[in-house]
């Protein structure tokens, strides 16, 4: 339930209690300031669904002014029996202070910049000294959410100047991170990628679900309202973030060392996060009653939302196409899983050894035209085994790599097999 203080000229009070109580509003009062130019104002308790509707009937009242309180109230009224029923009657937040908030969310380039900038040093620092919970803490700082959940917003409101706006200050955001991650590869003369920025390079056949959760979440969040949100606005917050910091510090810091082909996979996934978020969150909003029009707002454009949403449709069907015809490359982290099952069903096959244990992982070499995958295989031989652990050795390899082209796995297998024996028993 939200308050709202309503001003209105002297006379005006009486239209604004029927209207009111026409949206079934509770808790009324009314008195008249003193001055000048006196006004009526009157303090008003609404259900969060018929804000707008009341703001709409209040319209065309002259000289009106609405102040909205943006935290939740526990408006108690008779019967006194009924206080649990009353305050367990949460709803989601309307669609104009949803509209609203994104709006006022827009703060200051000064300070929005200086986010952008921070996250780049923090996410270098992680990247660089592949220290894991430096890149939650960038996530934290990122400030990528917020313009693009107003892209979405905007996108499901048909606000072509919020959307354009919001996208500029996404792009914006985006090229500070990963200009200050380039720079400072070059202040530090980074020479060669960090295992942690090879591991976030990595791109999964469903690297698409991060976005698309994570547009659902936000825009979940934001339309919930404050006491009936189960989680932080700041979880899902890093959620989207998460999807864009690592990436923007990886491409700042490959560009910086030459590697294009890590420049690459950083760029698909940014674009693929802008679209998969815009898709998901802007459904959810229209889904919870952001349209075109509204209370106090008339600048919306039928057209704009389906152009949007098809735009996003069409770069996310585009830039999945471009990642399953460039395999293994926009696939190494499922196709490295998959190639492990793989070699453990060969190692199966070879009753005179138990596996131990298996890593299937993509290098970053510079051999030319070779997509190098290296195998690590640890393999225990049995006790009746005659054979001599070379034996094993080799054909536990040739099998291996022989099984991986088969399979049609375009890359270079690289297999290291090592063969060990259990301790003697104890006489």
């Amino acid at each position: 339930m939200r308050q709202l203080l309503i001003q209105v000229p002297c006379g005006c009070g009486k239209t604004v209690l029927r209207k009111a109580q026409d949206c079934r509003a509770t808790n009324l009062a009314q008195w008249q300031t003193t001055g000048d130019t006196p006004h009526e104002v009157l303090l008003v308790h609404v259900s969060n669904q018929r804000v707008e509707a009341l703001l709409e009937a209040l319209q065309d009242l002259p000289e009106l002014r609405v102040t909205l309180m943006p935290s939740g109230v526990m408006a108690l009224h008779p019967p006194a029996n009924q206080a649990a029923e009353q305050v367990t009657q949460v709803e989601e937040r309307s669609p104009i202070e949803i509209f609203l908030a994104g709006l006022q969310s827009v703060g200051s380039w000064k300070g929005f910049l200086s986010y952008a900038a921070i996250a780049g040093v923090v996410v270098w620092i992680g990247l660089f000294t592949t220290t894991s919970y430096l890149l939650v803490a960038a996530m934290l700082i990122a400030p990528f959410a917020g313009p693009a959940m107003n892209a979405a917003i905007a996108s499901a409101r048909g606000d072509r100047q919020l959307l354009g706006r919001s996208v500029l200050r996404y792009f914006t955001a985006l090229l500070v991170t990963i200009g200050v991650a380039a720079l400072l590869s070059l202040v530090f003369q980074q020479d060669i990628a960090t295992s942690l920025m090879i591991d976030n390079s990595q791109i999964s056949a469903v690297a698409v679900l991060l976005p698309l959760a994570a547009g659902a979440a936000g825009a979940v969040n934001l339309v919930q309202s404050e006491r009936s949100s189960l989680v932080s606005g700041t979880a899902t917050g890093m959620l989207v973030a998460a999807s864009l910091a690592p990436p923007a510090g990886i491409v700042g810091m490959a560009m910086a060392i030459g590697r294009w082909d890590m420049v690459v996979n950083g760029v698909f996934l940014l674009l693929l996060q802008l679209s998969g978020i815009n898709l998901s969150a802007a459904i959810v909003f229209r889904t919870f009653g952001l349209s075109t029009q509204g209370a106090r707002y008339r600048r919306g454009q039928p057209g704009v939302f389906p152009v949007a949403l098809g735009a996003s449709a069409i770069a996310l069907v585009a830039l999945l196409t471009w990642q399953l015809s460039d395999s293994p490359n926009l696939q190494r982290s499922s196709r490295a899983q998959r190639a492990n099952a793989e070699v453990q069903t060969v190692v199966e096959r070879f009753p005179e050894v138990e596996l131990v244990e298996s890593t299937v992982r993509f290098t970053r070499s510079d051999i030319a035209d070779q997509n190098t995958l290296l195998s690590e295989i640890y393999v225990q031989r049995q006790p009746n085994a005659d054979d001599a652990e070379a034996t094993i050795q080799a054909a536990l390899t040739e099998a291996i790599q022989a099984h991986l082209l088969d399979q049609g796995f375009d890359v270079t297998p690289l297999v290291q097999v090592t063969v060990l024996d259990a301790p003697a028993a104890a006489n």
